[in-house]
Protein backbone atom coordinates (compact mmCIF):
# COMPACT_ATOMS: atom_id res chain seq x y z
CA UNK A 1 0.00 0.00 0.00
CA UNK A 2 1.72 3.58 -0.82
CA UNK A 3 2.70 5.48 2.12
CA UNK A 4 0.41 9.13 2.50
CA UNK A 5 2.02 12.34 1.80
CA UNK A 6 2.05 12.80 5.75
CA UNK A 7 4.01 9.43 5.82
CA UNK A 8 6.96 10.66 3.62
CA UNK A 9 7.38 13.55 5.51
CA UNK A 10 7.56 11.67 9.10
CA UNK A 11 10.15 9.49 6.82
CA UNK A 12 12.14 12.44 5.75
CA UNK A 13 11.30 11.77 2.22
CA UNK A 14 10.63 14.18 -0.52
CA UNK A 15 6.54 14.92 -0.10
CA UNK A 16 4.09 17.13 -1.47
CA UNK A 17 3.37 20.51 0.62
CA UNK A 18 -0.08 20.60 -0.77
CA UNK A 19 -1.23 17.58 0.49
CA UNK A 20 -4.63 18.01 1.88
CA UNK A 21 -3.61 15.69 4.87
CA UNK A 22 -0.35 18.01 5.70
CA UNK A 23 -2.10 20.69 5.05
CA UNK A 24 -4.85 19.45 7.67
CA UNK A 25 -2.12 18.78 10.29
CA UNK A 26 -0.35 22.52 9.96
CA UNK A 27 -4.01 24.13 10.25
CA UNK A 28 -4.18 22.34 13.32
CA UNK A 29 -1.16 23.64 14.39
CA UNK A 30 -1.82 26.65 13.26
CA UNK A 31 -5.16 26.96 15.42
CA UNK A 32 -2.73 25.45 18.02
CA UNK A 33 -0.09 28.44 17.78
CA UNK A 34 -2.84 31.13 18.19
CA UNK A 35 -3.85 29.98 21.50
CA UNK A 36 0.08 29.45 22.59
CA UNK A 37 0.68 32.74 21.71
CA UNK A 38 -2.54 34.68 23.26
CA UNK A 39 -1.21 32.61 26.33
CA UNK A 40 1.41 35.33 27.06
CA UNK A 41 -0.34 36.85 30.48
CA UNK A 42 -1.56 33.62 31.29
CA UNK A 43 1.49 32.01 33.59
CA UNK A 44 3.91 29.30 32.82
CA UNK A 45 1.41 26.63 34.34
CA UNK A 46 -0.89 27.25 31.40
CA UNK A 47 2.02 27.91 28.59
CA UNK A 48 3.43 24.36 29.64
CA UNK A 49 0.21 22.18 29.24
CA UNK A 50 -0.37 23.85 25.90
CA UNK A 51 3.12 23.24 25.00
CA UNK A 52 2.49 19.53 25.98
CA UNK A 53 -0.84 19.20 23.99
CA UNK A 54 1.03 20.07 20.80
CA UNK A 55 4.75 18.95 21.04
CA UNK A 56 7.01 15.93 20.90
CA UNK A 57 8.57 16.03 24.09
CA UNK A 58 8.22 18.79 26.62
CA UNK A 59 10.90 18.40 29.52
CA UNK A 60 10.78 19.78 33.09
CA UNK A 61 11.12 23.05 33.13
CA UNK A 62 11.44 23.51 29.37
CA UNK A 63 10.03 27.12 28.58
CA UNK A 64 9.15 29.21 25.37
CA UNK A 65 8.18 32.76 25.43
CA UNK A 66 5.33 33.39 22.84
CA UNK A 67 5.30 34.70 20.09
CA UNK A 68 6.38 30.85 18.88
CA UNK A 69 5.96 29.96 15.68
CA UNK A 70 6.62 26.26 14.14
CA UNK A 71 5.19 23.92 11.32
CA UNK A 72 3.75 21.39 12.83
CA UNK A 73 5.25 20.99 16.41
CA UNK A 74 4.60 17.44 16.86
CA UNK A 75 8.49 17.13 15.77
CA UNK A 76 9.97 19.01 18.34
CA UNK A 77 11.74 17.93 21.58
CA UNK A 78 12.56 19.93 24.51
CA UNK A 79 14.74 18.55 27.32
CA UNK A 80 14.65 19.64 30.56
CA UNK A 81 15.28 23.30 31.49
CA UNK A 82 15.43 24.58 27.45
CA UNK A 83 14.54 28.01 27.03
CA UNK A 84 13.35 29.63 23.93
CA UNK A 85 13.14 33.48 23.90
CA UNK A 86 10.63 35.66 21.82
CA UNK A 87 9.97 34.92 18.69
CA UNK A 88 11.80 31.80 17.79
CA UNK A 89 10.90 29.92 14.75
CA UNK A 90 11.17 26.32 14.16
CA UNK A 91 10.11 24.92 10.73
CA UNK A 92 9.87 21.07 12.00
CA UNK A 93 9.42 18.91 8.83
CA UNK A 94 11.57 16.66 10.41
CA UNK A 95 12.38 16.16 13.99
CA UNK A 96 14.38 18.81 16.22
CA UNK A 97 15.73 17.74 19.22
CA UNK A 98 17.33 20.25 21.61
CA UNK A 99 19.37 18.93 24.32
CA UNK A 100 18.81 19.87 28.49
CA UNK A 101 19.38 23.60 29.80
CA UNK A 102 19.79 24.72 26.14
CA UNK A 103 18.99 28.57 26.27
CA UNK A 104 18.11 30.09 22.56
CA UNK A 105 18.03 33.91 22.24
CA UNK A 106 15.26 35.99 20.33
CA UNK A 107 14.63 35.44 17.08
CA UNK A 108 16.69 32.21 16.91
CA UNK A 109 15.73 30.15 13.95
CA UNK A 110 15.98 26.27 13.39
CA UNK A 111 15.14 25.21 9.79
CA UNK A 112 14.71 21.50 8.60
CA UNK A 113 13.02 22.18 5.31
CA UNK A 114 14.99 21.35 1.89
CA UNK A 115 13.76 21.44 -1.50
CA UNK A 116 15.00 19.86 -4.67
CA UNK A 117 17.88 20.99 -6.36
CA UNK A 118 15.89 20.54 -9.63
CA UNK A 119 13.72 23.20 -10.66
CA UNK A 120 11.28 21.07 -11.81
CA UNK A 121 10.96 18.98 -9.05
CA UNK A 122 10.60 22.35 -6.98
CA UNK A 123 8.18 23.27 -9.33
CA UNK A 124 5.96 20.10 -8.74
CA UNK A 125 6.16 21.21 -5.04
CA UNK A 126 8.01 18.98 -3.26
CA UNK A 127 9.56 19.68 -0.26
CA UNK A 128 11.74 17.11 2.65
CA UNK A 129 12.98 17.66 6.00
CA UNK A 130 16.31 17.12 7.44
CA UNK A 131 16.59 16.90 11.22
CA UNK A 132 18.26 19.12 13.21
CA UNK A 133 20.05 17.99 16.39
CA UNK A 134 21.04 21.06 19.32
CA UNK A 135 23.01 18.97 22.23
CA UNK A 136 22.56 19.81 25.65
CA UNK A 137 24.13 23.30 27.42
CA UNK A 138 24.38 25.13 24.24
CA UNK A 139 23.97 28.66 23.84
CA UNK A 140 21.94 30.04 20.70
CA UNK A 141 22.79 33.81 20.17
CA UNK A 142 19.78 36.16 19.13
CA UNK A 143 18.97 36.03 15.71
CA UNK A 144 20.65 32.84 14.52
CA UNK A 145 19.81 30.37 11.86
CA UNK A 146 20.20 26.81 12.12
CA UNK A 147 19.32 25.28 8.67
CA UNK A 148 18.85 21.95 7.28
CA UNK A 149 20.74 18.76 9.18
CA UNK A 150 22.89 20.46 11.69
CA UNK A 151 24.15 19.11 14.74
CA UNK A 152 25.50 21.68 17.18
CA UNK A 153 27.53 19.51 19.75
CA UNK A 154 27.30 19.75 23.95
CA UNK A 155 28.08 23.25 25.01
CA UNK A 156 28.83 25.03 21.83
CA UNK A 157 27.75 28.84 21.85
CA UNK A 158 26.22 30.34 18.32
CA UNK A 159 26.74 33.88 18.21
CA UNK A 160 24.00 36.09 17.68
CA UNK A 161 23.25 36.43 13.95
CA UNK A 162 25.00 33.53 12.69
CA UNK A 163 24.03 31.15 9.87
CA UNK A 164 24.99 27.06 10.95
CA UNK A 165 25.74 25.62 7.56
CA UNK A 166 27.71 22.44 9.02
CA UNK A 167 28.02 21.04 12.15
CA UNK A 168 29.05 22.59 15.65
CA UNK A 169 31.39 20.40 17.48
CA UNK A 170 31.00 20.29 21.26
CA UNK A 171 32.27 23.13 22.70
CA UNK A 172 32.99 25.17 19.89
CA UNK A 173 32.41 28.72 19.81
CA UNK A 174 31.15 30.33 16.43
CA UNK A 175 29.96 33.41 15.10
CA UNK A 176 29.44 34.81 11.54
CA UNK A 177 27.80 33.94 8.37
CA UNK A 178 28.48 31.28 7.56
CA UNK A 179 29.44 30.82 11.44
CA UNK A 180 33.15 29.69 11.70
CA UNK A 181 34.78 28.46 14.83
CA UNK A 182 36.24 31.91 16.99
CA UNK A 183 38.01 29.08 19.15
Amino acid sequence: MPRSELEKMRAGEFFRVSDPEVRAEGNVTRDWLARYNASDAAGWEVRRSLLEERLGTVGVEAKIRPPFFCDFGFNIHLGAGVFLNFNCTILDLARVDIGARTLIGPGVQILTPDHPRDAGERAMGLERGCPVRIGDDVWIGGGAIILPGVSVGDGAIVGAGSVVTGDVPPGAVVCGNPARPVR
